[in-house]
């Protein structure tokens, strides 16, 4: 038996990524391990795409649809997208190779809200999944199957899939055995049931994942990192936007609406939000829990301090320091995170029950609260909706975040409207800017917009947007929420011409 296959049946099927690559056939529908960077197939997928391009230097056609919990990394989006690889992906994406593809036109691309993925499978509605490749720490002797650094959609994949293709890669830590919660209780309408989780800590699975030995086609060994994303310091204008947020939540304990130990925090991936983490370390903040998508590096150093006391998530997304971090100090983390099947991190009713207090950054906002978190000029695909929209809509609060301005002032933050909606005004509680904050509950259309405009937009984009609100207040259509049709996106189509938001002197 090798170190990390102790069940024969698997250790029998052991060979190459090339040989394991054989299996996948033009049209199939592929489902992939990976979220956020973490977890997914490291060398099948770079066979497969050799294999595509040679069959497309003799001119055959070779593609594929392509499932997956969310992001994975140029070891497989990277390198299909370039081998012209893929006809189809979903969900959240954001490698560039894949994202020039789909903005260029030459692949179709389907976003979608991450806890919909799993049950959208099982409804059947992307049809048969042929079959899956899954990356795990190893196989026990009993055939179970021990999750890598995120779990994702694999339950469902290796559930669904026809035929499966298995992973082990023995640089992912063995003492994360131990660290998942796999749920096997979901049923198809109208045969649910409730799910028992009431706290973050709360098991309601099992360490392990089932899958059927008869359907293993493949295992393929590994030794290969997850893609380690460096982060960049902290910088003044993040800063602000923690401060402020810090300020909000002390109002809030004040006035009786949180308690000293707030709520479960989930928070978005990137540099924004590592530094309102880093904030509430700051403030003072201690036994904090997450019900969270993924544990980044700030949250482990929250972890570390006590500031948070347990954190529950469905993946990882760590720099190369916080992979040392992690496994120089593995035996204090595992009992304090936890990770699960998307559709249970990202469940609606759970993140309801449970009063997540949701922190998501954003491209644009309008001066309505509607967000676009996905698409810039409203129609160049920077990266999917990702789980912002199952936590915005049923959190406790909705907070989204994002500096006021852009490419050195020429893109505002904030404009009349919003050039693509993720996220309706009816879903925005809170919006920050450096500039400041603006709370958007209890107020109508126009008391939002007035208070954007007063809090969140630019000093050099204030006036500008408070002529076109008043404006728009005189001469709309309808005065109930006031816009001006023929110039609503004026500011996006400058920017496409000039590129700058701003009018020429």
């Amino acid at each position: 038996m090798h170190e990390r296959i102790h069940h024969r049946a698997f250790a029998d099927r052991l060979m190459s990524a090339e040989q394991a690559a054989e299996f996948i056939k033009p049209g199939m529908t592929v489902a992939m391990s990976g979220f956020t960077g973490a977890g997914y197939p490291k060398a099948v997928p770079g066979a497969l795409a050799a294999q595509m391009e040679r069959q497309h230097a003799a001119g055959k056609d070779f593609k594929i649809n392509v499932l997956t919990g969310a992001s994975t990394a140029p070891e497989l989006d990277g390198v299909l997208a370039k081998a012209e690889g893929m006809n189809l992906r979903l969900p959240y994406m954001s490698d560039p190779e894949l994202r020039r593809r789909i903005n260029d036109g030459n692949m179709e691309y389907m976003d979608i809200h991450l806890s919909h993925v799993a049950q959208h499978a099982w409804f059947g509605f992307y049809g048969k999944i042929d079959l899956a490749i899954v990356e795990v720490v190893g196989v026990t002797a009993e055939g179970a199957l021990i999750p890598s650094s995120s779990v994702g959609n694999n339950k469902t994949w290796l559930e669904m899939a026809d035929k499966v293709i298995i992973e082990v890669n023995s640089q992912q830590s063995a003492a994360m055995e131990g660290m998942h919660d796999v749920y096997y209780g979901t049923a198809l309408p109208p045969h649910r049931k409730p799910i028992d989780l009431r706290t973050v800590r709360d098991r309601i699975g099992q360490q392990y994942m089932d899958v059927d030995v008869n359907k293993i086609v493949a295992v393929v060994e590994t030794d290969a990192p997850d893609r380690l994303s460096p982060f960049a310091p902290v910088d003044e204008t993040s800063e602000k936007i923690a401060d402020h947020l810090l300020t909000f939540l002390d109002s809030e304990i004040r006035a009786g609406r949180l308690s000293e130990k707030l709520l479960p925090l989930q928070s978005g991936v990137g540099n924004i939000a590592n530094a309102v983490l880093a904030g509430l370390s700051r403030g003072g903040y201690k036994g904090l829990t997450a019900y969270t998508e993924v544990i980044q590096d700030g949250m482990l150093e929250l972890i570390k301090d006590g500031t948070i006391e347990f954190a529950s998530a469905t993946s990882f997304s760590l720099s190369s320091e916080g992979i040392e971090e992690f496994n120089r100090n593995v035996d204090h983390y595992r009992k304090r995170i936890l990770l699960r099947a998307q559709e249970i991190s990202n469940h609606p009713e759970i993140i309801r029950r449970l009063g997540c207090i949701a922190l998501n950054g954003m491209i644009e906002a309008d001066i309505y609260g509607n967000v676009n978190s996905t698409n810039v000029l409203g129609s160049h695909v920077m990266n999917g909706i990702g789980g912002s929209g199952d936590f915005a809509r049923n959190g406790y609060l909705s907070v989204f975040m994002s500096p006021s301005t852009a490419k050195g002032g020429k893109i505002s933050g904030i404009v009349p409207m919003a050039s693509h909606v993720d996220h309706t005004e009816h879903d925005t509680m809170i919006l920050i800017t450096e500039q400041g904050l603006a709370d958007l509950r209890g107020h109508s259309p126009k008391q939002r917009a007035q208070t954007v405009i007063d809090n969140c937009a630019h000093p050099e984009y204030r006036p500008m947007l408070q002529d076109y609100f008043d404006r728009a207040c005189k001469e709309s259509y309808g005065k109930h929420t006031p816009h001006l049709l023929g110039e609503a996106l004026s500011w996006h189509e400058r920017f496409r011409q000039t590129g700058d938001m701003r009018p020429a002197n």
